[in-house]
């Protein structure tokens, strides 16, 4: 916080404290107009009548305390710009000790299970509940909390992987994230073209579709399209490009999502975790993600 900003808030918090203590002392003897102190005045309500008295004394002083509190608290702990308090209290410094108690008790235990190949872990249910919590803290979000994904988000229960399921790349996943990188094919292929190829894909994934487009549409395909999805559509694990011979879609597969995704394409992004998670807690994640395909 600059000098400047420190200054505005101090006078802004004083003032406000200087404001509290006037009107608390300027309203306690004021007088009501038309009335003298002790006499009754207009404000009745349930047979109780409203006397022209000051507050209470205990009322008053408790008012006084709050203050003295406020004040007390603001030389003990952050509040006044850029001054740190008496305790040297901050809410960074108690996040790290924090995390430092944590490190001591759990570390050892993380450690331990770091040493462990992944397949030698889907036999021990407690790593796999340790893995369980971490995917709940960070993963659900997108990915849901039974990791059935939804639009946009992949399934993590079944066997298709755009990257490949192993537990090795399954860790590079999670650790540098992923882009998955679909380029339009609008301008490419024309309006025409489109509809051709979305044929031609129904065709790949032996659903029903026009014979007659989709014969139109193969020479595009494995000239503008299987450099990703292989001649035979099957996909490309080392780009991440999809499968399309199967009938598993990360952006829905009706026709018009079909069309949509050529026209336009997609862009998909899953963040990389390397600086939100230690490599013990990538390891027991990626073994919960490899126990959801990998049932025992």
């Amino acid at each position: 916080m600059s000098l400047g900003w420190s200054i505005f808030v101090i006078v802004l918090v004083v003032a406000n404290i200087v404001g509290c203590v006037w009107l608390l002392f300027a309203n306690r003897s004021a007088p009501v107009r038309g009335t003298r102190p002790g006499e009754a005045m207009d404000h009745e309500y349930d047979g109780i009548q409203e006397l022209n008295n000051p507050l209470p004394a205990w009322w008053s002083w408790l008012f006084v305390t709050t203050i003295v509190f406020a004040i007390v608290y603001l030389f003990a702990y952050p509040g006044l710009g850029s001054f740190g308090g008496w305790l040297g209290w901050s809410s960074q410094s108690q996040y790290d000790d924090e995390i430092a108690e944590a490190q001591a008790i759990y570390g050892p235990i993380l450690e331990a299970y770091y040493a462990r190949p992944i397949p030698e872990l889907l036999d021990d249910p407690r790593a796999i509940e340790i893995g369980a919590r971490l995917f709940a803290n960070n993963c659900a979000t997108c990915h849901g909390s039974d990791a059935r994904g939804g639009d946009g988000f992949p399934n993590l229960t079944d066997d298709d992987w755009l990257y490949g399921g192993d537990p090795d790349t399954i860790v590079t996943t999670i650790r540098n994230g992923r882009i998955g990188n679909m380029p339009g094919m609008g301008p490419v292929l024309g309006p025409e073209g489109v509809k051709q190829m979305a044929q031609y894909v129904l065709q790949l994934s032996g659903r029903k579709h026009d014979a007659a487009m989709a014969a139109q549409a193969e020479p595009k395909f494995k000239q503008i399209c299987a450099a990703c999805h292989g001649p035979e559509g099957r996909g490309r694990q080392n780009v991440g490009a999809p499968n399309l011979t199967d009938d598993v879609w990360l952006h829905r597969g009706q026709l018009e999502d079909i069309e949509y995704q050529i026209t336009n394409g997609r862009i998909n992004q899953m963040p990389a975790h390397a600086q939100l998670l230690s490599d013990e807690k990538i390891h027991l994640l990626a073994l919960y993600v490899s126990s959801l395909s990998h049932r025992r």
